[in-house]
């Protein structure tokens, strides 16, 4: 058998987003609650948190989507559906990928997109391979359980996000 598709979700983004983060495809938890990063035990909110200055896991969700947008950043995946079982990118199989050239036409004010994780920078570069003359591409720690790095060492990386927020 080979197993179930799971489907991402959508974008999210303000209209002038400057800066987009991008995952491979949501794991079981965020899929189950149809929210990005609902994993409890994922460090992407509060790399994020610390990236702007901001508590995020303090915030509910759409609290957190505010914050988000108020500092001109997107969030989607590079993959839009795959068959997977379990959440591991490495199990990732048939994947499907979300057509991310199109940010670029979408979002006239992107200056940058940050990958998170080594799935979402492989499969993101090879994808914009040709598109990305504008843009600042940066490959990030991935921000899941399954990574074990320090979350000071993953913090220290996503700083090179700063410059591409906006207030």
């Amino acid at each position: 058998m080979i197993g179930e598709v799971k489907t991402g979700l959508p974008p999210i983004a303000p209209h002038d987003a400057r800066l987009f983060i991008l995952g491979s495809l949501p794991g079981d938890a965020s899929l189950a609650a149809r929210r990005y990063y609902a994993h409890p035990q994922n460090q992407f909110w509060r790399l994020v948190g610390e990236t702007i200055g901001e508590d995020l896991q303090a915030l509910d969700y759409e609290a957190r989507l505010e914050r988000l947008s108020t500092h001109r950043i997107g969030l989607w995946d590079v993959i839009g559906s795959a068959v997977r079982p379990g959440s591991l990118d490495q199990a990732i199989r048939n994947a499907a990928h979300n057509p991310l050239e199109q940010l670029i036409d979408d979002y006239p004010d992107l200056e940058a997109l940050g990958f998170n994780g080594g799935t979402s920078a492989a499969t993101g570069r090879r994808l914009l391979a040709g598109h990305e003359h504008r843009l600042t591409l940066i490959d990030l720690p991935s921000s899941s359980p399954a990574n074990t790095r320090p979350f000071a060492e993953k913090a220290a990386a996503w700083a090179a996000l700063r410059p591409f927020i906006g207030n």
